[in-house]
């Protein structure tokens, strides 16, 4: 039923320097701040987070080969509507590394394995973000690409070939089908989602694969606050409970993001997830 990809490719590809020297002109750290839940009128900031500007030169270069694969890829097929590399730096790239703050502080403050050795499943990864970003951000981490479309599969294969990454794995499947089996069920230290769909139907698709006392973070934009209050039934229903929302200020022209952090409390109950297309039919 599951096809696990992770054939290595050795392909060669030439880097945009301008871009990439343009992009580290431009770029300005970011200060998010989160309201918890469970204390709705407490405040707290997270310390200043690791930018792009700040990763390693070696990173620096994963990621530009990555944004030079993606442009290429996407003349042939339909992997993002940015076609700019400098959007693509802005939009995606920085919108995947500000999400690592939340993780990292909500996952200290609520879990109980330490944060350096993450197991982790990026859901719907499309053309790998967050996840693929976030393994190149964070190497310690293993990162499982989970996507049902084939020909995505096929350059997740690439970039993560190309790009020379060890800890990350490609599968090929639908979150309905993974989440239930057990191989897979209730393994994960997290989940995050990125422009997959509602929180309603993401909390189905992602909490069935993360492990009780785990984390989902979803990736939304800068107000999803009634999103988020539709979706607390069906976060209830798989187990776990919203944990807090935490806003990021970037600098690119996208204005403020979001990351919703919900930890699990419980095991899901079995029915769920329920069948291919129906989570997405019939929101909980």
């Amino acid at each position: 039923m599951l096809l696990n990809q992770t054939r290595i490719f050795n392909f060669s590809f030439s880097s945009s320097l301008r871009t990439f020297i343009k992009h580290l002109e431009r770029a300005s750290n970011f200060k998010p701040s989160c309201i918890t839940r469970r204390t709705a009128t407490t405040k707290s900031s997270i310390v200043t987070a690791s930018h792009f500007e700040t990763l390693n030169p070696l990173q620096k270069q994963q990621v530009q080969l990555y944004v030079d694969a993606l442009l290429d890829w996407n003349q042939n097929m339909n992997l993002t509507a940015v076609r700019d590399a400098n959007d693509v730096m802005d939009r995606h790239i920085e919108d995947s590394l500000a999400i690592i703050p939340p993780i990292k502080s909500s996952y200290v403050s609520n879990c109980e394995f330490p944060v350096e050795k993450l197991n982790m499943v990026d859901v719907g990864s499309g053309a790998g973000l967050p996840g693929l970003i976030l393994a190149i951000a964070c190497p310690d981490w293993k990162v499982t690409l989970l996507e049902s479309l084939n020909k995505r599969c096929l350059f997740l294969e690439h970039v993560v070939g190309l790009i020379g990454l060890s800890n990350v794995k490609v599968m090929r499947g639908r979150a309905e089908d993974v989440g239930q089996n057990l191989e897979f069920r209730e393994v994960f230290d997290v989940a995050v989602a990125r422009a997959v769909a509602e929180m309603r139907i993401l909390a189905e698709y992602c909490l069935p694969l993360v492990r009780v006392g785990g984390l989902f973070v979803a990736a939304k934009g800068h107000s999803p606050e009634e999103e988020v209050r539709r979706a607390e039934k069906a976060i209830s229903l798989m187990g776990a409970s919203l944990l807090q929302t935490c806003y990021v200020n970037s600098h690119s022209p996208y204005g403020q993001r979001t990351a919703v952090v919900c930890l699990k409390d419980g095991r899901t109950p079995r029915k769920y997830p329920r069948d291919p297309g129906t989570p997405a039919k019939s929101p909980l």
